[in-house]
C-alpha cells in the first residue's frame, strides 16, 4: 500500500475543489495540497455548465436584490445568513476571475455582459457565450498550476474516509490504473465530489456524478441535508438527458406545446418582473417550468416520442447570428445528438433531473459536524439554494463556498499535529474489503447494471416532480430489498489495471445510499415546497416544515430523518403561489 501525506486534502478537481486548493495556498502557502480526482481536473463536470454566474454587477441591480430573489426561489428554505454572505461575496470572486484570465462576454463599450436567468429580477448573470463552466474551469486549473504546493493524483477513486480520535485524518484511495490501494493522511479533508443525478434515469449529469463525496460523508456519520430537494431542469434532450441551457431562454426562446402553444402562460409562475426587460414567462423558477411540463403531459398537449413525451424548445426567430454569437454551443449539441439545426428546426425537450440542493450538512464556512472534514459545491449543502436552485448561482457558489471552505480548512490544519499513524490500520481494513467483497469474490448472482437500473426506475417513479405517500413507502422497502441484492453482486474481472466494473460496483453502493436518503426524506416532508411536491399534502407548511431534513445513517442503512430550523435574518418567509 502507497502511503502519503498532506497538510489539507481535496477530494475533487473541478470549480469548488480547484478554488478550495488555490485558497489554502494564497491564504496559508507553508501548507502541503493535495487535489485527489477521479478523473482528470478538466474532465469535471464543471466543464459542462453552460449558461452563466450570477453576481451583482451592473447599476439598478443590489446585494439586497439578489438576496430576496435567491430566498424566494428557494421557497424560503434558504438560510439566509449563508446567502447574505453568498452575493456579499460573489462580485469579487468574479472579478477575481476575471483577473486570472476567464474570457466573459463584454458589451459593445468593453463593460462585461450579463443576461437574465430564471427566477432573477435583474440581470446578473455573467456569461462566456454558452461556454461558461469551461472556460471558469480552465481558468482555475491553470491558476493551480502556479502554486507549487498543490500535488495533484488524478484518477484516484476515494472509498473511504479515514476517521480517528473523532477528526478526519486522510482517506483510501484506489489508483485506477494499477488498482494500488493509496492511503493519504491529511490535517483536514474537503469534499468537492458534486451530485448524484445518475440516481435518477433522465439527467444532465456526467456518468462521474454519483454522489461519492457525499456518501463517504454520511458512512462516516455526517449527517445529509434536505436531500428531498432535487431539482428538474425544464430542458433537456429527450433520449440523452443533455442539458439545453438556460441561455436558450434567457435570449429569448419559447417554449410550445404539440399545439405550437406558449403554454407558460396558462400558469402563474411567480415570473418577476425583469428590468430592464419585459416580463418572460419562460424564465420562472425551473421546478415551476418542469411542474407545468407535467400539467401538459396530464392534458394531453405534449409530444409522445420514443423517449417519453416532450415539448418544444423555439429559438428560430433569434436568427442564426445571435444563436452562433450568444448560444453557439446549443446548436453543436442539437445537431451532434438530436440531428436538428436550431436555426431551421424547434429543439425537442423534456424535463431532466439537474442539480442536487441538497447535500453534506456544513456551516457557513463548508465544516461538517465532524471535526477536520470540510464541504463545497454541489456535495454540500449549506444552504443558499433552499427548495430549488437559481440558474447561475451554482458556479458561484462553487467559488465562494470553495475559497470559505479552503480558508477554514487550512486554518484548522495549521493547528493539529500530524494524523494518528494507528489511521493506517483502517486503510489496510479498507484494502481488504475491496478484495474480499468485490475483487477475490468468488460467485455472486446479481448484476450492476439490472441493479442500477431497478433503483432509477424506483427513483423515477417515487422521487419525480410529483409524490405522494404511497409510492414513498413502496420505494423505500425496494431500496432496502436492492441494498441486501447488491451484497451478492457479481464482477467477473478481478484484475487490478483499469478495473472499471469495480468503481461501477462501488459507485451503485454510493447511490444506494443516497437514494434512500432522498426517497426516506421526501416521505418525512409532508408539505409542498420548490422541487419538492406532494400531491397528498399541497400545500405548504413553514409551522412544521420551515426545517432542513437532516438524514443520518442508522445501524441497519437505512435514514433516520430529524430537523434543523431555517436561518431567517431579514425576510420572512412569503407566499410562492404554484401554477394553477
Amino acid at each position: 500500500m502507497d502511503v502519503f501525506a498532506c497538510d489539507v486534502l481535496v477530494v475533487g478537481g473541478g470549480g469548488a475543489g480547484l478554488r478550495a486548493a488555490i485558497a489554502v495556498a494564497e491564504t496559508f502557502p507553508s501548507l502541503a495540497v493535495t487535489v485527489i480526482s477521479k478523473v482528470y481536473p478538466m474532465r469535471s463536470h464543471t466543464v459542462s455548465a453552460e449558461g452563466g454566474a450570477a453576481a451583482v454587477i451592473k447599476p439598478g441591480d443590489s446585494l439586497d436584490e439578489h438576496a430576496y430573489d435567491t430566498i424566494s426561489g428557494g421557497d424560503w428554505l434558504c438560510d439566509q445568513d449563508a446567502v447574505e454572505a453568498f452575493v456579499r461575496e460573489a462580485p469579487a470572486e468574479m472579478v477575481q476571475l476575471e483577473h486570472w484570465g476567464c474570457p466573459w462576454n463584454r458589451e459593445p463599450d468593453g463593460h462585461v455582459a450579463v443576461r437574465p436567468f430564471g427566477g432573477m429580477k435583474a440581470q446578473r448573470t455573467w456569461f462566456a457565450a454558452d461556454k461558461t463552466g469551461f472556460h471558469l474551469l480552465h481558468t482555475l486549473f491553470q491558476t493551480s498550476l502556479k502554486y507549487e504546493g498543490i500535488r495533484r493524483h488524478d484518477e484516484c477513486f476515494v472509498t473511504k474516509l479515514l476517521v480517528d480520535d473523532s477528526r478526519c485524518q486522510g482517506v483510501v484511495a484506489i489508483e485506477l490504473a494499477t488498482g494500488q490501494i493509496q492511503a493519504i493522511t491529511a490535517k483536514a479533508v474537503i469534499l468537492c465530489t458534486g451530485g448524484c443525478g445518475k440516481v435518477f434515469p433522465f439527467t444532465t449529469n456526467a456518468a462521474i456524478k454519483n454522489g461519492d463525496g457525499m456518501s463517504l460523508a454520511y458512512r462516516a456519520g455526517v449527517a445529509l441535508k434536505d436531500m428531498e430537494f432535487v431539482q428538474y431542469h425544464p430542458t433537456g434532450l429527450p433520449f440523452t438527458g443533455i442539458l439545453i441551457t438556460e441561455a436558450a431562454r434567457a435570449e429569448g426562446g419559447w417554449l410550445l406545446n404539440k399545439d405550437g402553444y406558449r403554454y407558460l402562460q396558462d400558469y402563474d409562475l411567480g415570473t418577476p418582473e425583469l428590468k430592464p426587460v419585459l416580463k418572460s414567462m419562460e424564465l420562472g423558477p425551473r421546478d415551476r417550468l418542469s411542474q407545468a411540463f407535467m400539467k401538459e403531459q396530464e392534458k394531453e398537449r405534449t409530444i409522445k416520442g420514443p423517449y417519453g413525451d416532450y415539448v418544444h424548445l423555439d429559438v428560430r426567430h433569434l436568427g442564426e447570428q445571435v444563436i452562433n454569437t450568444k448560444i453557439p454551443f446549443v446548436r453543436e449539441l442539437c445537431l451532434k445528438y438530436a440531428h436538428v439545426d436550431p436555426v431551421k428546426e424547434m429543439i425537442p425537450v423534456r424535463p431532466v433531473v439537474h442539480y442536487m440542493m441538497g447535500g453534506i450538512h456544513t456551516d457557513i464556512h463548508g465544516a461538517t459536524p465532524l471535526p477536520g472534514l470540510y464541504a463545497a459545491g454541489e456535495a454540500a449543502c449549506v444552504s443558499i439554494n433552499g427548495a430549488n436552485r437559481l440558474g447561475s448561482n451554482s458556479l458561484t457558489e462553487c467559488l465562494v463556498f470553495g475559497a470559505r471552505a479552503g480558508k477554514a480548512a487550512a486554518a484548522f490544519a495549521s493547528g493539529q499535529s500530524e494524523p494518528n499513524p494507528a489511521v493506517l490500520a483502517q486503510a489496510h481494513d479498507e484494502q481488504r474489503r475491496l478484495e474480499q467483497q468485490f475483487l477475490f469474490k468468488a460467485g455472486g448472482t446479481e448484476r450492476i447494471a439490472t441493479l442500477r437500473q431497478a433503483m432509477q426506475e424506483i427513483m423515477e417513479q417515487s422521487a419525480g416532480i410529483y409524490r405522494d405517500a404511497s409510492t414513498l413507502q413502496q420505494a423505500e422497502g425496494k431500496l432496502q430489498q436492492l441494498q441486501e441484492r447488491f451484497a451478492d453482486v457479481a464482477l467477473e474481472d478481478h484484475s487490478y489495471t483499469f478495473n472499471t466494473e469495480l468503481t461501477a460496483a462501488l459507485e451503485l453502493s454510493y447511490m444506494l445510499d443516497l437514494a434512500q436518503a432522498i426517497v426516506g426524506s421526501a416521505l418525512q416532508r409532508r408539505e409542498s415546497r420548490g422541487s419538492h411536491q406532494r400531491t397528498d399534502h399541497p400545500g405548504r407548511d413553514d409551522r412544521q416544515y420551515l426545517a432542513h431534513s437532516l438524514a443520518r445513517r442508522s445501524g441497519d442503512g437505512s435514514p433516520r430523518i430529524d430537523y434543523l430550523p431555517v436561518k431567517v435574518t431579514r425576510w420572512p418567509p412569503g407566499e410562492r403561489i404554484y401554477g394553477r
